[in-house]
């Protein structure tokens, strides 16, 4: 079952459990869409894999499934992630 993380591990902005814009990873890393479009380009920092839109768990199931309140803060290396990006587009044109 997701946690629904409740904030975007790069600028820490609240993602509360019905946030339209978190997006998550297959490993549920979870960001807001701002940052994935903006900073990270749809490419995980931690994994390497894209994004999906978080799904939204239904108000009555919030009871019995409570969305974490376990923040994970740990802004992007900017420049890391920009050569990941670069070494990712050298690899797809091979």
């Amino acid at each position: 079952m997701l946690a629904l993380r409740p904030n975007c591990e790069h600028c820490n902005k609240d993602l509360p459990y019905d946030a339209t814009e978190a997006m998550i990873c297959t490993y549920e890393c979870t960001f807001c869409q701002h940052c994935v479009e903006t900073i990270l380009k749809n490419v995980c920092p931690n994994c390497g894999g894209g994004f999906t839109p978080r799904p939204i768990r239904p108000q009555e199931q919030l009871a019995k499934h409570p969305a974490s309140d376990k923040r994970v803060w740990k802004p992007v290396n900017v420049v890391a992630h920009q050569q990941l990006l670069i070494h990712r587009s050298l690899m797809n044109n091979d």
